[in-house]
């Protein structure tokens, strides 16, 4: 963990350095540069103190040692001028080890002021390299500073959480060590340390050449230089003489795709790859989502006794899309997976929120187990807020005393584990395909047994008299009429609302025979979709005589024996998977009431589901607020007077997707140039990809290509929808939906995305008069002569900073409605849970 004193002396050096050097970039490079180099002066003078001699500053290089250049007898010209000197020296001196004359290379002090060098240099000074983490910890948080790591994917792991994660792997004297995204090295630092205490601990102490060459099995590799510069000092500082830590994109090279490790321990990126990063060929599962990547990268590079322990985010364990599935098939099919554990989401905090898992593998193991043990990990230790104080509740170490059990007795009939863990046979996680690694899941048959509630079928209910069954029936655009005396509701209006309990309904009609509602209905979509099925379906409705329309199973509770908000809440967060799991269909999926009569629910008293409804509808609420928020948020920004007006086509060029039957179905191919498409521009989601053409039709129409940085504009039905092509775009073409246009060098492409979504321009360029969209076309002759204002690119850059700061908001808003889901969540599992 980041120490208090680290923390005050970057923020003091930060502060003292923005007034010369404002980008925090070249702030994070002087500090780590100058924290560098007064490590190697502490080495130094380390080894004076056991009576041995300087290493570093010697020769030629002794007059810059960091305990001279602060002297009290230099001043701050003088301090300026061998700071300057000693930068210029450093890459080339002899006596330096390799990894230091890298660290310098390039190394400047981009400003001349003495005195703001003295004191910037004063409060490095504070740092020791005794305290040998404090190199990691002070770059980790000089990058949550600026935020770069949430918006590349990656979270500082927490010191305990790479320890737990190498305790149980448990990587030996002999093994091949690999972090294939090594940061500043914590895991294989952890992972030396592990190996070097459990040898002690086994009165087996390793010698001197052995503890070199455990150094030399432990391999690290990162895409970011400056990743790479800062991990090489760290292992360094852990004696290790020689690291083997390699500026490598693990993603896109295949250098080193030949070799395979022993040991592999990752918490690799969390995101799409972007800044030109193409996965080559050689990977087993196509996908372009980094985390499915070195998932399978794992697979691909363990030996055949290998083992892992890594972090993943939640996508991974039970995301739908074919690239998903694949991965958990190859994981649990091939076995690689024998055990999954469920961390807190606020364990990466006050990096980010997120909810992620750990998975561990062991193809030996694996081969031997019909089972995959899942841990559920409530605390770690510290609580979940951003400063992450100390607690006593702690789940790991139980954890690893659980996982060490398996390991050793998964073939034990008899075996006993604590409440929170679960084993489920291999059979059951591939029975529909999808091998979810959700735990819960898979709990309710074992909650069953144990239930702290009666467990009751609702077909049982239904024979008791306690509930209901109906079905809604159509209701058609002759029944409506103005200030009706009904409200109706269609099935469609149960995607409306995020609240799973409906508050508004939307139409009107006069019929007076269609089935009404009463206060307690549970309504359930008679036909929906995977994706619907994803969000909630089940919705009370606590109103008297609202008509039902057609398409909707309704459960009719009266509210007597069982509360309509409470079923709800049940079907939506604890039996909603079983639930899925019975609809019939492909694309479009289709309940009835005979589905619905299958489940099999926890019945307490009416007061105790009143009180969880009360709990539940405080969590709702935030959920609801947060949403609302996230709904009603738009990128707006003041058009200013004063900014110079210019034609749009005198500073983008435009080319309009190609017309006629350039474009058919027939010439489609399974793989090739990618056709991109208005669902593009309108979802933002370059994920998505159908149509493919080869490489003689992408040539014909080589004008329409896209490049990273050009606007892709839907023209069509839904209009003015507008995307960037991303760095890492596929190369293709634009359909005859689309409009692509290429701002030129005095035209930021993002501030013209936001210029364009503002309403001024959407209502008069994209609609017509009504507010209608325009269902052919969007007139590019129209567009280029459109009058824009154009801010100088300082001005445009800081308005899309602004933009940018609020959608951090936003997103901290997304992570308040997932972290308030998941605390519905496990309060409906815990009225499963065993007295």
């Amino acid at each position: 963990m980041l120490d208090k004193d680290t923390k005050q002396t970057i923020d003091n050096a930060r502060d003292i350095l923005v007034g010369k050097v404002p980008n925090p970039v070249t702030q994070i490079d002087l500090i780590t540069t100058a924290m560098i180099y007064k490590f190697m002066d502490d080495m130094d003078l380390e080894n004076i103190s056991f009576g041995g001699k300087r290493v570093f500053f010697v020769d030629d290089l002794e007059k810059y040692a960091w305990s001279k250049l602060l002297s009290a007898t230099v001043g701050n010209s003088e301090r300026i001028n061998l700071y300057t000197e000693a930068l210029d020296k450093l890459p080339y001196a002899k006596q330096i080890p390799q990894l230091f004359r890298s660290v310098f290379k390039d190394a400047f002090l981009p400003f001349r002021d003495g005195a703001t060098l003295t004191l910037f240099l004063k409060e490095i000074d504070s740092l020791s390299y005794a305290n040998s983490e404090n190199l990691g910890d002070g770059f980790e948080y000089l990058l949550s500073i600026m935020g770069s790591q949430g918006d590349a994917g990656q979270f500082r792991t927490p010191r305990h959480i790479i320890d737990f994660i190498v305790e149980v792997v448990n990587p030996t004297k002999n093994d091949s060590i690999l972090d294939p995204a090594c940061g500043t090295a914590g895991f294989l630092i952890s992972a030396y340390k592990h190996i070097i205490k459990t040898a002690n601990e086994q009165k087996k102490p390793l010698s001197v050449d052995a503890i070199k060459q455990v150094a030399q099995n432990i391999t690290g590799y990162d895409i970011d230089p400056t990743m790479q510069k800062l991990s090489l000092v760290n292992l360094y500082l852990h004696k290790f003489t020689t690291p083997k830590v390699y500026e490598y994109d693990t993603l896109t090279s295949e250098d080193r795709w030949g070799d395979k490790f022993d040991v592999i321990l990752a918490n690799p990126p969390f995101m799409t790859p972007k800044g030109g990063i193409r996965p080559h060929n050689k990977f087993g599962i196509k996908a372009n989502k980094s985390e499915v990547l070195f998932v399978d990268y794992f697979m691909e590079h363990l030996t055949l006794n290998g083992r892992a322990g890594f972090v993943v985010p939640e996508g991974i364990i039970f995301q739908s899309a074919t690239a998903y599935k694949s991965l958990r098939k190859m994981m649990v099919e091939d076995n690689y997976l024998y055990a999954v554990v469920s961390l807190p989401s606020g364990v990466f905090n006050p990096y980010s929120g997120v909810k992620t898992s750990i998975l561990f593998f062991d193809r030996q193991l694996a081969k031997q187990m019909d089972k995959i043990l899942f841990v559920e990990v409530k605390n770690d230790g510290f609580d979940l807020g951003a400063q992450r104080k100390p607690i006593k509740e702690n789940d790991l170490p139980s954890a690893i005393d659980a996982i060490r059990t398996y390991q050793k007795s998964y073939d034990k009939a008899d075996l006993q584990l604590p409440d929170n863990c679960l084993l489920v046979e291999k059979s059951k996680i591939a029975e529909n395909g999808d091998y979810n690694l959700t735990a819960s899941r898979y709990k309710q048959s074992t909650q069953v047994i144990n239930a702290k509630w009666d467990i009751v079928s609702l077909a049982t209910l239904e024979q008791q008299g306690k509930i209901e069954f109906l079905r809604g029936q159509g209701i058609s655009k002759s029944d409506f009429v103005i200030n009706g005396k009904y409200k109706c509701i269609h099935y469609g209006d149960l995607y409306t609302a995020y609240n799973p309990v409906i508050g508004q309904i939307v139409h009107s009609t006069n019929e007076e025979t269609k089935i009404k509602s009463m206060a307690g209905d549970v309504l359930v979509p008679a036909t929906t979709t995977a994706d619907a099925m994803g969000i909630a379906v089940a919705r009370a409705l606590n109103e008297d005589n609202v008509l039902i329309g057609g398409d909707i199973n309704i459960v009719r509770t009266k509210n007597k024996y069982i509360l309509g908000n409470y079923l709800s809440y049940i079907i939506n967060f604890g039996v909603k998977k079983e639930l899925a799991s019975y609809a019939k269909g492909v694309n479009i999926l289709h309940l009835s009431n005979k589905d619905i009569r299958c489940l099999r629910i926890p019945l307490p008293p009416l007061e105790v589901q009143e009180e969880i409804i009360k709990e539940l509808e405080g969590y709702q609420a935030i959920i609801n607020g947060s949403q609302n928020v996230v709904d009603n948020w738009k990128p707006y920004f003041t058009l200013k007077p004063n900014w110079p007006k210019v034609k749009l086509g005198d500073f983008a060029d435009f080319i309009r997707g190609p017309f006629g039957g350039s474009l058919k179905k027939e010439i489609f191919k399974e793989s090739g140039y990618l056709v991109y498409e208005q669902y593009h521009a309108i979802n933002n989601d370059f994920t998505f990809r159908r149509y493919f053409v080869d490489e003689d039709k992408y040539c014909e129409m080589k004008r329409f290509a896209v490049q990273a940085g050009d606007l892709i504009v839907s023209c069509s039905g839904t209009m003015g929808k507008i995307a960037i092509i991303p760095n890492n775009y596929k190369q293709g073409i634009i359909n005859q939906a689309l409009l692509k246009l290429t701002p030129h060098k005095e035209l930021n492409n993002i501030f013209l995305k936001l210029l364009l979504q503002q309403p001024v321009y959407q209502s008069r360029y994209f609609t017509n008069q009504s507010g209608v969209a325009i269902q052919n076309v969007v007139s590019v002759k129209e567009l280029k002569e459109m009058i824009i204002p154009l801010p100088s690119l300082s001005e445009q850059k800081a308005i899309v900073d602004k933009i940018e700061f609020e959608e951090k908001y936003i997103n901290t808003c997304k992570e308040y409605i997932a972290y308030y889901k998941q605390k519905i969540a496990d309060k409906i599992q815990s009225v499963w849970s065993s007295k």
